[in-house]
């Protein structure tokens, strides 16, 4: 396992007011980062002031897309830090890696240079309630050549930044529109990686959608236009008659942590689930006929996000009477309890790191 040096900022900067974050807004002083090319693999890994990434104009990621990322965050502890199922991410990455044909990064030294890093910056680490210190770690593919090959060098980066809540409603219902004309990703596609490419296709549609006053769009896949995908940002999930729902990981959604931790829960807890195929028009009857008891998104930044409306076809239906279900805040309460330490890890999620 290479060394990691470490090159500090000889300024740093103000931080925040912690209580009025958002997301994505402010970073950290430093930045981890390491190159690849196929003669020396992965090396010159060093933590440096954050700044500007000098890039070639011929650079792959800037003309055929190259490019993945991660998002994963840590949380304040009593004598550190703690961050929510960390190797997760990484084997994600390497997945998404894998189908952009960019290098796999070694794990246990990704987790590493997370641990490193992060306790370096602990300082930005909010403490108050629903914040957390965002943790975003990206590769791209930067060959200083044109024409459409196999990436040889690549760069990886992580930043962090302190975040509140994803959405400006935080855990209020959030508006949802279906989105019928464009799609997101098909089968086959690089629709469970999680890339760039896959964000920029859902800008229109989502520009779409916030124009009648909605936060996200929830996709349909791609072939048929009829079976229930993802929402932009996150996965989603259905309580229809007391059974949670949620559309199977067919190549073309994203295979999200927190699903799968709500997942687990859920099942834990006693709870009929079932990953299937579910058709929109199946959906919007259970909103006609009152069995959609609760809706709500699965995410990294949002953790639970709960779904008040959804918008379909020029009709309105409304959720749980636009209503945080009982269901989803408890959901909420307990992966955000073992994310922040105030709920028992019976799983053994998190990983935490004395600082």
């Amino acid at each position: 396992m290479q060394e990691i040096k470490i090159e500090k900022a000889k300024i740093l900067k103000e931080k925040p007011d912690f209580s009025k974050l958002g997301f994505g807004k402010y970073f950290t002083d430093h930045m981890f980062m390491m190159e690849f090319n196929s003669e020396e693999g992965w090396h010159n890994a060093r933590i440096v002031p954050f700044d500007y990434i000098p890039i070639h104009p011929a650079s792959t990621v800037l003309h055929y897309g190259a490019e993945i990322f991660e998002g994963l965050k840590a949380y304040k502890t009593e004598d550190g830090f703690a961050m929510f199922r960390p190797m997760e991410n990484i084997k994600r990455m390497n997945s998404s890696a894998e189908r952009l044909c960019l290098p796999a990064l070694p794990e246990e030294f990704t987790l590493k240079a997370l641990t490193e890093l992060i306790t370096l910056e602990k300082d930005w680490i909010p403490n108050l309630p629903g914040t957390s210190l965002y943790i975003r770690p990206f590769m791209f593919g930067n060959d200083e050549s044109l024409g459409v090959h196999t990436v040889k060098n690549s760069t990886f980066v992580i930043i962090l930044s302190p975040v509140g809540s994803y959405y400006a409603e935080g855990l209020n219902p959030v508006k949802i529109c279906i989105e019928s004309e464009d799609v997101r990703a098909v089968r086959g596609g690089t629709g469970y990686a999680k890339c760039g490419g896959n964000y920029a296709a859902s800008l229109r549609a989502g520009q779409r959608a916030s124009e009648k006053g909605y936060s996200q769009v929830l996709w349909l896949d791609g072939v048929e236009r009829k079976y229930i995908e993802e929402v932009g940002a996150m996965n989603v999930m259905f309580k229809i008659n007391g059974e949670i729902v949620t559309p199977m990981l067919t190549g073309s959604v994203l295979p999200g942590i927190t699903r799968k931790s709500a997942l687990e829960i859920l099942k834990d807890w006693g709870y009929k689930v079932s990953e299937k195929l579910i058709s929109v028009d199946d959906l919007i009857s259970a909103c006609e006929n009152g069995t959609l008891e609760e809706a709500w998104g699965t995410g990294t930044a949002a953790v639970i996000s709960p779904i008040g409306h959804l918008f379909y076809k020029g009709k309105d239906y409304t959720v749980c009477n636009n209503q945080i279900g009982e269901l989803t805040q408890k959901l909420y309460d307990e992966l955000t309890g073992i994310q922040w330490g105030t709920a028992e890890d019976k799983r053994g999620w998190t990983y935490k790191v004395k600082a």
